[in-house]
C-alpha cells in the first residue's frame, strides 16, 4: 500500500468522481483508476461501487476513509517536519478557493510565489464554502479563500487575513436598470435573477442580504460557472449580484446597491493557530509580510 494510492482513493471519495479526482491530483484518469484498482487488489476488497453515474463508497471503502485521511495527515506532518529543517527546496501547497474570488489576484500571486519558491508544487481547488472548510479540517487543504460572511470559522480553524468586496447588481446593457446608477434590494421583487448554485460564497452572501431586507428573489437559472452567469445576464435572462470586479471585467453595467448592509468579506483561512506546512507559511508571508520581513500569520 502506497501513500499515493491512498491519496487517489481519498480524492475520489472527496470529489465524487474519478474525473474530478484525476484533475485535482494532476494525473490522467486512467492512471488514477489503475492506482485505485491496485489498492483494491492489495486490500482484497472493492472500495467503490461503480455501477451508477457516480462512484459510491462500499462498506470497505467507508471503513478505510477515516484511516486513510489520518495516514495522509501523518505523512504530510512528517514532510512538514523535514521541510522545516531543509527549507523549501521541495514541498506541496494545496489551496482552496471560492470561484468568485476577486479581492486577490490569485493567479498573479501564485505565479510570483512560484518564482520565489520554484521547488514547491502548487495545487488549486475551487469548491463551495462548506466543502472548503471541510477540506481544511480534513487536512486536504493547507489554506482556503472563503466567504464566511460574518460567521465564525469552525473550531480548529483560524482566519489569517480578510479583504472587503463590494457587491453590485449587473444587468444586460439594455435593461431598464442599466443606467439607474443605484438600486435598493428591497425594490427588486419583480426582477428575475441568475444566481450561483446554493452554498457558493456569493450565493450565501446574497441570500443573507435579501433576507435582511425582505426580498424574495425569483431565480430563473442557477449556474456553477462565473462566465456562464455573466453571459446569461448579458443575454437578458435575468440580473445578478456579483463582486464589482466581475461586472467591470466583463463590461456589463454595474449598479450600486444602496442597502444598509456591510460589504462582502473574503477571508484566508487555515488550521489554527498557524499552518504547520512550511510552504503554506511561506505563501502567507508572501501575501502579507510583517514590517520586519518575517511571516505575519497571526490569526485575525
Amino acid at each position: 500500500m502506497e501513500i499515493r494510492q491512498l491519496r487517489h482513493f481519498v480524492a475520489v471519495a472527496t470529489h465524487g468522481s474519478f474525473t474530478a479526482a484525476a484533475r485535482a491530483e494532476l494525473i490522467v484518469q486512467s492512471a488514477l483508476s489503475t492506482s485505485i484498482r491496485k489498492l483494491e487488489r492489495e486490500l482484497g476488497a472493492e472500495l467503490f461501487e461503480r455501477t451508477g453515474r457516480r462512484p459510491v463508497l462500499t462498506p470497505a471503502g467507508l471503513s478505510l476513509l477515516p484511516a486513510a485521511r489520518a495516514l495522509l495527515a501523518d505523512a504530510e506532518a512528517a514532510k512538514d517536519a523535514v521541510a522545516a529543517v531543509t527549507g523549501l527546496a521541495a514541498g506541496r501547497l494545496v489551496i482552496g478557493t471560492i470561484q468568485t474570488l476577486t479581492s486577490v489576484d490569485l493567479a498573479a500571486e501564485l505565479a510570483a510565489f512560484q518564482r520565489e519558491q520554484p521547488g514547491v508544487q502548487i495545487s488549486v481547488r475551487d469548491a463551495t464554502v462548506g466543502e472548503l472548510l471541510d477540506g481544511l479540517l480534513a487536512r486536504e487543504l493547507d489554506l482556503a479563500f472563503v466567504d464566511l460572511d460574518g460567521i465564525e470559522p469552525p473550531e480548529g480553524l483560524a482566519v489569517y487575513a480578510t479583504w472587503e468586496d463590494e457587491l453590485v447588481l449587473i444587468t444586460s446593457p439594455d435593461h431598464p436598470l442599466a443606467t439607474a446608477g443605484h438600486a435598493y434590494l428591497s425594490e427588486l421583487g419583480e426582477e428575475s435573477f441568475v444566481d450561483f448554485r446554493e452554498g457558493t460564497g456569493v450565493e450565501l452572501a446574497v441570500r443573507r442580504r435579501a433576507a435582511d431586507c425582505g426580498l424574495h428573489r425569483r431565480i430563473t437559472c442557477e449556474v456553477t460557472q462565473t462566465d456562464l452567469l455573466v453571459e446569461l445576464v448579458r443575454s437578458g435572462l435575468g440580473i445578478a449580484i456579483v463582486p464589482r470586479r466581475i461586472g467591470e471585467r466583463h463590461g456589463l453595467p454595474c449598479v450600486t446597491i444602496r442597502q444598509p448592509t456591510p460589504p462582502r468579506r473574503v477571508s484566508l483561512a487555515g488550521r489554527a493557530p498557524v499552518p504547520r506546512n512550511p510552504a503554506a507559511q511561506a505563501f502567507l508571508a508572501h501575501l502579507a509580510p510583517a514590517p520586519d520581513g518575517t511571516p505575519d500569520v497571526t490569526p485575525s
